[in-house]
């Protein structure tokens, strides 16, 4: 059985796909690209495809992942090729590895996100992260299954910045020019409960009154395993294209055949 992991994408207004949804969109992509998938046994066999820590509704991502399991090997790339052109436009298949290793959502415990926020000023945006980086604490507020929960949004968030423009990712020619705009740089720890942008956005208006007047646009820009050392959130998928180049350099070449 071969196991292949996919980085895709949530892209414009795909952003507001929920996570059910990708999953029937990707499984009719499966059957359009004839993939020969492994099924899980029981009554209602389903293809087997492992999802990891799927972005919220509303936001975008150039980092989900997931991992599929194959009857018959298949060319990773052909693979991936097949089926982006199966997946609407904005669910992008943009990466595709085999599997050498285990544990790929284990190596998934940080986010970096991208906040965007329209009509804020960079004075009132940097006012509003320095006092949230100055707190030991910031409690916030969501409503869970059980009811609302308070949690403190300060202890998992790494780092909480203004970047750069070089840095942003977004479109500066999609941005009008009178219009203030602030960009954030957010690099969080996945933890339980998990804390994601909103709430931390719910706690820059707990410390410094920030409200935003339109709500953020909100990117996740990568995720993978963090580097303490460096303080960077690091490729999920690397150690599988290492182990794959590692393979192919102790592989013998193969034998030249003999004239006759």
């Amino acid at each position: 059985m071969q196991r292949i992991r996919l980085r895709y994408t949530k892209r414009g207004r795909l952003r507001f796909t929920s996570h059910r949804d990708f999953q029937r969109a990707f499984e009719r992509a499966l059957r359009r690209a004839e993939v020969p998938m492994a099924y899980s046994a029981g009554f209602t066999p389903h293809p087997k495809v492992s999802y990891a820590n799927a972005a919220p509704t509303g936001t975008g991502s150039e980092a989900e992942y997931l991992e599929i399991a194959l009857t018959a090997p298949r060319d990773p790339e052909q693979l991936r090729a097949l089926l982006d052109e199966s997946m609407p436009a904005g669910l992008d298949i943009v990466e595709a590895v085999e599997a050498h290793t285990s544990g790929l959502a284990d190596r998934l415990t940080a986010s970096v996100w991208e906040l965007r926020l329209d009509g804020v000023s960079q004075e009132d945006a940097r006012r509003a992260v320095d006092a949230f980086n100055a707190a030991e604490t910031v409690e916030v507020q969501r409503l869970m299954k059980n009811g609302v929960r308070t949690f403190d949004a300060r202890s998992a968030v790494v780092s909480l910045e203004i970047p750069g423009l070089t840095e942003t990712q977004s479109s500066q020619a999609d941005r009008p020019t009178d219009q203030p705009c602030a960009i954030l740089r957010l690099v969080v720890r996945h933890v339980t409960p998990a804390v994601r942008p909103d709430d931390v956005l719910s706690g820059l208006r707990a410390v410094a009154d920030l409200a935003p007047p339109v709500p953020a646009a909100v990117t996740r820009l990568a995720q993978g395993l963090f580097d303490e050392e460096t303080g960077t959130v690091t490729d999920p998928l690397a150690p599988d294209r290492e182990a794959a180049q590692a393979r192919s350099t102790a592989e013998p070449p193969a034998a030249a055949t003999a004239p006759a």
